[in-house]
C-alpha cells in the first residue's frame, strides 16, 4: 500500500521545503516582553464595515500601548467576492481613522520581514504545511462532488444529525492511500480536507480575553483546507499566516466564537501555539423592538464610508467607539479632558460581554464637541477638504469667498461657551444657506413664519424703524439696548417677564422684534446670532434684505 508521503509528494512533487524551513525563514519576533502583535486582515470584497474598523482600532491600540506590532494582511483567497481595488480602499478609509500599520500590505506595496502579507502570494508556504499534514496522515484527498455533498446533507436532516462532513459521514476519510492515488492519478478533481480528531459531544476548554473562560464543544467537522483552485480555505490560511506571522492576539467579533475550536484544533494538531482570541462585542441595532447586528444590506451606518460621506469628524467616530470598547473611557476622558485616547489605557477586563446599540446621538455629541473647539478658519478648512471629496455645491460656496464663509462657522466661536450647532459636515449648508443671496432669494418666495398674532402693519412699522435706525457698529450689547429702545417706542416691553406682568400695556416683547429681524434677514424664526449675522451680511445687504421683507408684508 501507498504511503502517505508517496501521496504527498504525487499531490505536492514540487515542494520541497519543510515546516522547519519556514521556522527558521520567520523566527520569533525580537520584542521586548509584554509586546503584543495583532493585524487587521480585511477581505477585499467591499467596504469598510464599522465593526471592522472597532476591532481594529481595539488591536492597533493594544499593539501600540504595548510597545508591539499592527500589521495589515489581505486575504483574498476568495477570488468569487473579490472586488478589484477595494483593499487599497479600505487601506485609505484607515487612514482617515488614524490607523497606520507598522508593517504588512499597504497598497500598492508590502512593508516588513515576515511577508507576502497578500494571502495570494502564499501559496507556497501553505503548501509545505498542507503536504506536512497529508505525510502524517492528518489530511487527505476528498472527491466529493457538490451533489454527494447535497445528498449527504439531505440525509443528515432527514435524519436530524448534524449536519457536516465527518466521522462516518466523511466518506473520503476511509479510502485506502492506493484508492486517494489512484484517482489523483485518472485527473479525479478533488479538494484536501483536514482530519479531526474531535467529538462534538466533548468540551474543549478554552481561554478568551474579553469572555474568560469557555467550555466549546470539540470540532469534529473535516474542513476543507484547500481549495480545487489551488488556493487555501480562511480556516487553514488562519493557521499558517497567524503562526508565521507570529501573531499573540487575535481581534475579532463574537460571531467568530463557534469557529474558535477549529482553529484550537487546528493550532493544537501542528503543535503550534495557538494566539490569545479576544471575541468583541458586535454592534448592534433595533428593529422593531429586536435588536440585530449592524447589516451591510440594511443599514448606512454599517459603512465607515457613510460617516465620511456625512462629513462625520473620524476623531468622533473613533471616540464613541472607544467608548463600546471600554466602560470606563468616558470616565477617564471627563477626568481628562486634555487628553485623547491615544493616552487612555484599553482593557479586555473592562469589555461588555454583550452588543452595544450603535448610538447615533451619542456619535453626534462628540462630533458637536470636536467641532465646537475649532475657529471659524479651521472648520472652514476642514469642511472644504470634504466638500471637495463629497459635496461640490459646498466647494464652491467656499472658495467663492473663503473668508465670508469662515466668518459664519465662527460666529459665537469666542465666548466661553462656543455654539456647537454641527456635528456634520452636510447640516452646515442647510443651516447657514440664508447668508447666501441665492439661497435667501429661494427662501423668501416660501410662506415666512411670521406670528400669526401680530398685525402685519405692525411689523412693517418696526421693520422700517430697524431699517432708518440701522447702527451695528458698536458691541453686542449696546446694539440689543438699541433694539430694546426700538421695541419701547412701538409698544413692545423690553423683557418677557415685564410683558408677562402687564399684557395689556404692551403688543409684544423684544424677543418678538428680534424674531421679526431674524425672519427679515434668514427667512426662518431659528439662525445664528442675529447680531452676528448682521456684521457678516453689511449695511447695505441687511437694507435690501429688510426692504423685501415689508414689501412681501404689503
Amino acid at each position: 500500500m501507498r504511503t502517505y508521503k508517496e501521496l504527498a509528494d504525487l499531490i505536492f512533487p514540487d515542494i520541497k521545503d519543510t515546516i522547519e524551513d519556514l521556522e527558521k525563514r520567520y523566527p520569533e519576533r525580537n520584542l521586548p516582553e509584554g509586546a503584543e502583535v495583532t493585524r487587521f486582515a480585511p477581505s477585499p470584497t467591499g467596504f469598510l464595515h464599522t465593526g471592522s474598523l472597532f476591532t481594529t482600532l481595539v488591536g492597533q491600540k493594544i499593539a501600540k500601548q504595548s510597545n508591539g506590532v499592527f500589521y495589515t494582511r489581505l486575504e483574498d483567497t476568495d477570488t468569487k467576492r473579490e472586488i478589484a481595488g477595494s483593499g487599497q480602499v479600505l487601506l485609505d478609509q484607515l487612514k482617515v481613522f488614524g490607523v497606520f500599520p507598522n508593517e504588512g500590505y499597504l497598497g500598492d506595496h508590502s512593508e516588513g520581514n515576515y511577508g507576502p502579507y497578500i494571502q495570494s502570494q502564499r501559496e507556497g508556504i501553505y503548501k509545505i504545511v498542507i503536504k506536512a499534514l497529508l505525510e502524517q496522515g492528518k489530511a487527505y484527498p476528498c472527491f466529493c462532488t457538490r451533489e454527494d455533498l447535497d445528498i449527504l446533507r439531505k440525509s443528515q436532516e432527514e435524519k436530524k444529525l448534524i449536519p457536516g462532513y465527518y466521522g462516518e459521514h466523511a466518506k473520503c476519510r476511509f479510502l485506502t492511500t492506493d484508492e486517494q492515488y489512484d484517482k489523483i492519478v485518472a485527473g479525479v478533481p478533488f479538494v484536501i480536507r483536514f482530519k479531526s480528531s474531535g467529538n462534538h459531544e466533548n468540551k474543549v476548554s478554552v481561554h478568551d480575553l474579553v469572555r474568560g473562560d469557555l467550555e466549546l464543544s470539540q470540532n469534529d467537522q473535516d474542513i476543507v483546507i484547500y481549495k480545487s483552485d489551488g488556493l487555501p480555505t480562511y480556516h487553514f490560511a488562519h493557521l499558517v499566516d497567524d503562526h508565521f506571522m507570529r501573531t499573540t492576539i487575535v481581534t475579532r467579533g463574537e460571531e467568530w466564537l463557534p469557529s474558535l475550536p477549529i482553529h484550537i484544533e487546528l493550532f493544537e494538531t501542528m503543535g503550534w501555539k495557538a494566539p490569545k482570541y479576544a471575541h468583541l462585542p458586535v454592534i448592534m441595532k433595533t428593529e422593531n423592538g429586536v435588536k440585530r447586528k449592524l447589516s451591510k444590506r440594511k443599514d448606512k451606518e454599517a459603512a465607515t464610508s457613510f460617516f465620511l460621506e456625512e462629513g462625520y469628524p473620524a476623531f468622533a467616530l473613533k471616540q464613541y467607539l472607544f467608548t463600546i470598547a471600554n466602560s470606563n473611557y468616558e470616565e477617564w476622558q471627563i477626568a481628562n479632558p486634555d487628553l485623547s485616547f491615544e493616552d487612555f489605557t484599553l482593557s479586555f477586563d473592562k469589555m461588555s460581554l454583550f452588543g452595544a446599540l450603535f448610538d447615533n446621538e451619542k456619535l453626534k455629541f462628540f462630533a458637536r464637541e470636536y467641532f465646537g473647539k475649532m475657529r471659524g478658519n479651521e472648520l472652514k478648512d476642514f469642511v472644504k477638504e470634504w466638500a471637495k471629496e463629497y459635496n461640490e455645491e459646498v466647494y464652491n460656496l467656499i472658495v467663492r469667498d473663503e473668508d465670508f464663509f469662515a466668518r459664519i462657522l465662527d460666529i459665537e466661536k469666542d465666548k466661553p461657551n462656543p455654539r456647537k450647532d454641527y456635528a456634520t459636515c452636510s447640516e452646515i449648508l442647510p443651516k447657514i444657506s440664508f447668508m447666501f443671496d441665492e439661497y435667501y432669494e429661494e427662501i423668501m418666495k416660501k410662506e415666512l413664519p411670521w406670528n400669526p398674532n401680530m398685525p402685519k402693519d405692525v411689523i412693517v412699522s418696526v421693520l422700517q424703524d430697524f431699517i432708518d435706525t440701522l447702527d451695528f457698529s458698536k458691541g453686542e450689547q449696546e446694539w440689543f439696548n438699541g433694539l430694546k429702545e426700538l421695541g419701547l417706542r412701538h409698544k413692545f416691553a423690553e423683557s418677557g417677564k415685564i410683558y408677562k406682568a402687564n399684557k395689556d400695556a404692551y403688543i409684544g416683547q423684544v424677543g418678538d422684534v428680534a424674531e421679526m429681524v431674524r425672519i427679515s434677514l434668514s427667512g426662518s424664526k431659528q439662525s445664528p446670532n442675529i447680531f452676528y449675522v448682521l456684521n457678516i451680511l453689511g449695511t447695505e445687504k441687511v437694507k435690501r434684505r429688510i426692504e423685501l421683507a415689508i414689501s412681501l408684508l404689503k
